[in-house]
């Protein structure tokens, strides 16, 4: 991801369809957004990707605490207009560029409550469902809704790869 593609990816992420099952649900400012990308920069353990296909943005994947052998989470989004299976590529490709290139051990994502959608795109990548963080989650409108965790070994997606 580069500056110029901030305005993409910001209105991708205001988008209600979205932004319904993001940690903050606000609507992120133009401001807020560079300053947000600034401290993504200036992390190496970072990596923001956006995803192409045929020479199209269709979405956009965030990985923190990437190391080799380490341990790193990721966040996505496709974009709203993405056509039917652009997650799926998304997160195949982002897998193979974390477990081939950057050598890391597991990957985890976290999952809010209510976002069956996310749960089945995590268990559909070979990710195993860790716990549940119950009530961890204050919405804007006040409930507590329970975090699911969610990983994936580097060990267990070769062997899905070859088998």
């Amino acid at each position: 991801m580069r500056a110029e593609d901030l305005p993409l990816v910001r209105a991708w992420r205001n988008h209600p369809a979205v932004r319904q099952h993001m940690f903050t649900t606000h609507e992120i400012t133009a401001e807020e957004h560079a300053q947000w990308f600034q401290r993504q920069q200036a992390d190496a353990t970072r990596r923001l990707y956006l995803f192409e296909r045929d020479g199209r943005p269709q979405g956009f994947m965030h990985l923190s605490g990437v190391q080799l052998g380490g341990v790193c989470e990721w966040g996505f989004y496709a974009a709203p207009d993405a056509p039917r299976g652009t997650g799926r590529a998304m997160g195949a490709a982002t897998l193979a560029e974390l477990f081939t290139v950057e050598q890391v051990h597991k990957i985890c994502g976290q999952v809010l409550q209510g976002n069956a959608a996310s749960m089945r795109f995590h268990e559909t990548l070979g990710f195993r469902p860790e716990g549940v963080l119950h009530q961890q989650h204050c919405s804007t409108d006040g409930r507590h809704l329970d975090v699911h965790c969610y990983g994936l070994l580097a060990a267990d997606w070769r062997a899905s790869q070859t088998g």
